[in-house]
């Protein structure tokens, strides 16, 4: 079975081509960073917009990198929650547009499901059953995955995912957007021992999240520096967010894996490629003989190839769960235990 993805839920047009025998054969996208960069953040209109026109060359680019023809597709899956509306009903409509004029079934795929089954795409892929942290710019929750459909939530952020503490902070610090990646490579540069900020919850003797306070707390403190705040506070303070978050990251998910006896740790989402959070679960791993399992660098943002392989685990389970009723709903806030 061959499977189109098409992911439209934020800032990222992604299109791939998935084969249950072959793999993944073709992925395309396009970051719409640039473009809201000048804004400090995404602008859904702007996004939307873009969408409508990226999806239709993306999907040339994917057929012509595969080397299949447009018949050659069995079914086509789309992201129908969580994110933004207005970009959602983008990929929804090319979706099920391509679907009644090529006469194929279509998928609704919830956007979390591709980011939990994205490291299965790896070279090294994890065996069920896992526990998976899924950390992002709008999520923070760690789950239990026993099998494609079989999540069971362990806990979650109270409040502010840790993306987005990511991305606040590194504005606090004039760091610009996307702030994540910014406040990563700045915090290489600080001393370690300069501030000490807060673990929020990191004693709460559950498996939940809260990363608000830690915000503050980076407010308060470049509050109290002089009106120019020299470069090397700045990478001071970068690197007590990061360490204190990292160290936050990692305490939960050995408390989950402690709590679930499971062996095999996944970490999904964008937050997955920070440098900082791989080293410090990797040494963990090695002193506590767990395994650790991440997306490949690409596939951890939002991308195409992670809803073309959910929709095929989908289908391989249910081969009826593909309708050719084109009438399409989004679903922009979808709780992941609904599915």
């Amino acid at each position: 079975m061959l499977v189109l993805g098409v992911e439209s839920s934020c800032d990222e047009t992604g299109l791939a081509l998935y084969d249950t025998q072959h793999g993944l054969l073709a992925h395309a996208l396009h970051s719409q960073v640039a473009m809201h960069q000048e804004y400090g953040g995404v602008v859904p209109e702007l996004a939307s917009r873009d969408h409508i026109r990226r999806a239709i060359p993306l999907l040339e680019q994917v057929l012509a990198k595969a080397d299949v023809p447009r018949s050659a597709i069995d079914a086509i899956a789309y992201t129908q929650g969580p994110g933004l509306a207005g970009a959602l009903l983008v990929g929804a409509s090319v979706a099920c547009g391509l679907g009644l004029a090529m006469d194929r079934p279509v998928l609704g795929v919830h956007h979390l499901e591709g980011h939990l089954l994205s490291p299965l795409l790896s070279r090294d892929p994890p065996t069920f059953p896992f526990v998976a942290l899924l950390i992002s710019g709008g999520h923070t929750q760690l789950m239990r995955v026993d099998g494609v459909g079989q999540y069971t939530l362990l806990g979650e952020t109270m409040d502010d995912a840790a993306g987005e503490a990511f991305d606040k902070s590194a504005k606090l610090l004039g760091l610009g957007y996307p702030g994540g990646p910014a406040i990563s490579r700045l915090a290489e540069f600080g001393d370690p021992g300069a501030y000490k900020l807060p673990r929020p919850m990191l004693h709460s003797k559950d498996l939940n999240f809260s990363f608000s306070g830690l915000k503050t707390a980076v407010l308060t403190l470049v509050k109290n520096q002089s009106t120019n705040i020299c470069e090397q506070d700045k990478a001071n303070i970068a690197r007590a967010f990061v360490d204190a978050i990292v160290d936050v990251l990692v305490a939960k998910c050995l408390t989950a894996l402690k709590e679930t006896g499971l062996k095999r740790l996944v970490i999904a989402g964008g937050v997955g490629a920070n440098r900082q959070l791989r080293e410090a679960l990797n040494e963990a791993a090695r002193k506590r003989r767990f395994q650790v399992f991440y997306p490949e660098l690409e596939f951890c943002t939002d991308n195409g190839a992670m809803i073309a392989f959910a929709g095929a685990m989908r289908l391989q389970i249910n081969p009826q769960a593909a309708k050719r009723d084109y009438a399409f709903t989004v679903r922009p806030r979808w709780p992941l235990d609904e599915l």
